[in-house]
C-alpha cells in the first residue's frame, strides 16, 4: 500500500503543489499540480485516516 502522506511530502519537497479537490466525511480527493500551480498531473482518492489527519483543514500546501 502506498503511503500517501509520504507521497505528498515528497511532492512538496520537489516543489510541487497539491490541492484538496473534494473532501467528504469518509474520503478526500487530492490533485497534484506542477510547481507553478498550473497543469494538474495526477489525482487520488483516499479514505486513509492518516492522510485525512495530515491534511486537516488545509486546502493546499501553500498554507
Amino acid at each position: 500500500m502506498t503511503d500517501l502522506v509520504e507521497t505528498l511530502q515528497r511532492w512538496e519537497d520537489a516543489g510541487g503543489l497539491w490541492r484538496v479537490l473534494d473532501r467528504r466525511a469518509d474520503h478526500v480527493v487530492v490533485g497534484l499540480f506542477r510547481c507553478d500551480g498550473g497543469e494538474q498531473l495526477d489525482e487520488f482518492r483516499s479514505a486513509d485516516q492518516r492522510l485525512i489527519d495530515f491534511l486537516g483543514d488545509r486546502r493546499d500546501n501553500l498554507a
